[in-house]
């Protein structure tokens, strides 16, 4: 089988099969970016920069319902869900092109000696981006976009089972007036993408994707002195610990645990709930997760049939342990899995510690915050949190003593387009998305005026 292949999740049917880069290919990709950033970080400017990415939103929208069925069949996402991953992914384009001359505008340093001093944010040079399977688009627009209006040069390796929306995202940048070079799509092998990193040519790497993933990738990248940014997984808790509408925190923890069929590194995976709302919002959680329909299009198949192995075999091991499902089955019929809630998960199962990525809920009760934050925090993981808390300064106040890079109160799925991303722990580590994210690939340059 080629290296990248396009494998229908709903049947397991190879659709299209894509070879590998050769040696000669990976050169081209390092030699063009290489030789791009030299003039596109330095004849243009962050507006005419800008203005291509503001042509690249347009492109989004305007190819919008091939762009969903590419990924419908690449990794199994509903098509109303792809729909709306495209256009979130041309709200974040439009996002940085609006703010980008804001963002980047030189800081003025305020100095004892009154010398003026200020940073100008400019681009390093060709980064490589490693990517996910789990959101085609939105993953790749809230990394390479910003770095090319800051000047940078992208080199992106997608996901070996979603090469027909990597080719599609390299059309939609050479479409949208990106010189040649600016962006690169390369099918890179595991051994080419550290040759690429050790490569003195590429400045830094970002990766989206698992723990042992990035741990490669860092590894690498801190062996060959590159900046690195990592966004891993995630193991999020949904604390409902004061509310007068259960039926909104039931309605939000479905969202949160479904989205994109349970594969989302932010999504709600650990149901916290107070002793006093457990029972009733147990009981609605249940129906509520029990009425979801495949057939309707509220959740599609596992990415793969390893995926759905995995799953099945992490419930699985609870179950033996003691645990117990509350609603579902763990019997996928092929890579459809029945969304599922676990209940009776302890300290002492291996479950506890892991991310599950698909739609397994995981359901506990709390007999006060404390015991909620301690819960939290126990975990390996450290990417957001939602807390359903109608007294806001006692949400916030629980929020400050998560060990997460993301507090979401009142409600989940409050990202957006200009809002920084990213967790701590072994969620990894800096930010993608807003200013902060802007920022991550780029020369912080001091200058200094002697008069």
């Amino acid at each position: 089988m080629s290296a990248f292949t396009v494998t229908d999740p709903a049947t397991g049917r190879v659709l299209a099969e894509y070879g590998a880069a050769s040696e000669q290919d990976i050169e081209q990709s390092l030699a063009s970016s290489h030789r791009a950033y030299s003039s596109w970080s330095r004849t243009t400017t962050v507006r005419e920069r800008a203005a291509l990415a503001t042509r690249l939103a347009e492109l989004f929208v305007e190819r919008e319902d091939e762009l969903s069925r590419i990924i419908n069949r690449e990794m199994g996402k509903p098509l109303a869900q792809a729909l709306g991953e495209v256009r979130f992914s041309a709200s974040i384009v439009s996002a940085f092109a609006k703010n980008a001359e804001k963002w980047l505008a030189d800081e003025r340093l305020e100095t004892d000696d009154g010398l003026r001093s200020f940073f100008r944010f400019q681009g390093l040079g060709v980064v490589l981006g490693i990517m996910p399977w789990n959101y085609p688009y939105y993953q790749v627009a809230r990394f390479a976009v910003p770095n090319l209006i800051l000047g940078n040069t992208i080199i992106l390796r997608h996901a070996s089972q979603c090469p027909e929306s990597a080719l599609a995202l390299e059309s939609l940048f050479k479409d949208a007036g990106f010189p040649d070079g600016a962006y690169v799509n390369s099918f890179a092998t595991h051994d080419q993408i550290g040759e690429m990193i050790a490569d003195d040519r590429v400045q830094g790497v970002s990766l989206t994707g698992s723990e042992r993933a990035g741990a490669i990738v860092a590894e690498q990248a801190g062996r060959a002195l590159k900046k690195c940014v990592l966004e891993l997984g995630g193991s999020d808790v949904f604390l409902v610990l004061k509310t007068d509408d259960l039926d909104r925190a039931v309605e939000q923890a479905v969202i949160g645990r479904m989205d994109n069929t349970g594969q989302s590194c932010s999504g709600s995976k650990r149901i916290v709930v107070a002793d006093e709302y457990f029972d009733e919002f147990a009981s609605k959680f249940g129906a509520a997760i029990s009425a979801l329909s495949y057939e309707a299009g509220d959740f599609g198949p596992l990415s793969s049939s390893s995926a759905t192995a995995t799953l099945a075999g992490q419930v699985q091991g609870a179950l033996d342990d003691g645990a117990r499902l509350l609603v579902g089955n763990n019997d996928p019929n092929g890579n459809v899995y029945t969304p599922s809630i676990i209940t009776d998960v302890t300290p002492s199962m291996d479950l506890y510690a892991q991310e599950l990525f698909g739609p397994v809920a995981q359901l506990y009760r709390v007999s006060s915050d404390q015991e909620a934050i301690e819960l939290t925090n126990s975990s390996p993981y450290g990417l957001s949190a939602v807390v359903i808390c109608d007294d806001l300064e006692r949400a916030e106040a629980i929020g400050d003593q998560l060990d997460v890079g993301m507090v979401f109160i009142g409600a989940g799925m409050l990202g957006g387009p200009d809002v920084p991303f990213g967790g701590v722990k072994k969620s990894g580590y800096g930010r993608e998305m807003g200013q902060v994210g802007m920022l991550e690939f780029a020369n912080k340059k001091l200058f200094r005026f002697a008069k």
